[in-house]
């Protein structure tokens, strides 16, 4: 206890000191954003291919609805191994600090994907082919499970108390972001290329280019240093040497709480953005390029409002702002497909617009809410095991649960009714949780 008074004030000079040269809000939005960025970008990228490309290329000895499944089942390899992540990076970044994992993060995520445009196909290397893609995705999902805790607490514990919402939602911009720019280059690929140019080789350069994304968030990086908050953490020898089994033996409720207000969020986006492309295309035989433009204009309007109701969640409440978005989420699971099926091109963008907004009202104020269940010494074990965990219970599964339902039953009323037993979830865990928004960090 001694130790811990007298390294009191050196805690306080250490975060003093950080807090004299505190980053500019631009650079600390786009320095955390731009992880995330590339993890959606990669997502984003692999999800389009697996509902176009992948059951051609990797999987070519199936039916096509059949070898989308099996191309969703290696998206979800990327969602089983993020525990890996969020246990090996949770702990580094609770001991060793959020900057450091975050760069090493970084660079995995850009050479896995990479490697993932460098495969040779199915008809080069057989069975060794599908097999690595799995491997690559499942190291690139070691590497996302501890970066998504990193980019949250890199702006939240750098900004402002009253603003906490609002800056850990700069980190959920990157997925709207990351989907945007991963949307918009296969489109302009598609368009440049003929069918067979783009299934022989175009669909190469989406993957490659993430190789740009990693060096920008490099320098970006490079330009915002450690967190005061866990400066002060280190300087008072407060720092814990076992924060996941201290997350796990004293943290379960906080733990459970974070995890499942995760899983209607991923489940409503698994629904908008991954499997409308399969389901406009093969479904309703409609034109490759609608479900592009839909899904670009939904992620304009999702990284728009993210942050402001990130804000909102700093003037109302977390939990009323979370609460009204999944309500709403309930009733769009019906509607959604009701707009889809009606074939028009402004109503299916209207569709996955308006749900990429309602994802928002969850998505803006969820950092918040998840990092804020822990304290400073496991916050971003804790904080990167309950956003794994459950997203191998929302979106890791997601796309595979909505594919396999609608083969199994061909209608979308099962479908709808999997989103809606996936938000009573979170509604659950934001009901039962206190409020946090303006107590103490």
């Amino acid at each position: 206890m001694s130790t811990s008074t007298t390294e009191t004030p050196i805690a306080d000079s250490t975060a003093a000191a950080s807090a004299a040269h505190p980053p500019k809000t631009g650079r600390l939005a786009a320095a955390s954003s731009i992880g995330t960025a590339l993890e959606w970008y990669d997502f984003t990228v692999y999800n389009i291919m697996a509902a176009l490309i992948f059951n051609h290329v990797f999987f070519p000895s199936f039916d096509p609805l059949v070898g989308t499944i099996l191309a969703f089942s290696t998206y979800a390899v990327g969602y089983i191994s993020r525990p890996i992540g969020g246990i090996v990076f949770g702990h580094l970044g609770d001991v060793l600090g959020r900057r450091f994992v975050l760069v090493t993060t970084l660079v995995i995520m850009g050479v896995t994907t990479a490697l993932m445009g460098l495969l040779p196909g199915y008809a080069t290397w057989g069975i060794w082919s599908p097999l690595l893609l799995v491997t690559l995705r499942f190291i690139q999902g070691i590497a996302l499970g501890g970066e998504w805790a990193g980019a949250v607490l890199l702006s939240m514990e750098h900004g402002k108390p009253h603003q906490r919402g609002r800056n850990a939602s700069f980190a959920q911009v990157g997925p709207s972001c990351g989907t945007l720019i991963g949307t918009g280059l296969i489109t302009l690929v598609t368009v440049a290329m003929s069918a067979d140019d783009f299934q022989q080789w175009g669909w190469r350069i989406p993957f490659l280019l993430s190789l740009v994304l990693v060096v920008f968030g490099l320098w970006l990086r490079r330009g915002v240093g450690e967190t005061p908050a866990f400066l002060k953490l280190e300087a008072s020898r407060d720092v814990t040497q076992a924060p996941i089994r201290e997350v796990f033996t004293q943290h379960r409720r906080p733990l459970l709480i974070a995890g499942g207000s995760r899983i209607g969020s991923d489940v409503l986006y698994a629904l908008v953005v991954v499997f409308t492309l399969t389901y406009v295309t093969t479904v309703l035989n409609l034109p490759r390029p609608l479900a592009l433009t839909a899904t670009m204009l939904g992620a304009i309007g999702n990284a728009i409002t993210v942050p402001m109701f990130g804000a909102l969640s700093d003037r109302f409440g977390r939990r009323p702002v979370y609460i009204g978005g999944a309500l709403a989420a309930m009733v769009w699971a019906f509607v959604f497909f009701v707009l889809l099926d009606s074939s028009q091109p402004v109503l299916i963008c209207l569709a996955v617009v308006i749900g990429l907004l309602i994802h928002a009202a969850m998505y803006g104020p969820q950092a918040a809410f998840i990092t804020e269940q822990f304290p400073t010494r496991v916050r971003y074990a804790g904080s990167s095991l309950a956003y794994t965990l459950a997203g191998i219970l929302g979106g890791g599964f997601a796309p595979l649960i909505i594919a396999t339902l609608f083969k199994s039953y061909g209608s979308t009323l099962a479908i709808s009714a999997y989103v809606v037993a996936a938000l009573l979830i979170t509604l659950w865990a934001v009901i039962a949780a206190k409020e946090t928004a303006h107590k103490p960090l």
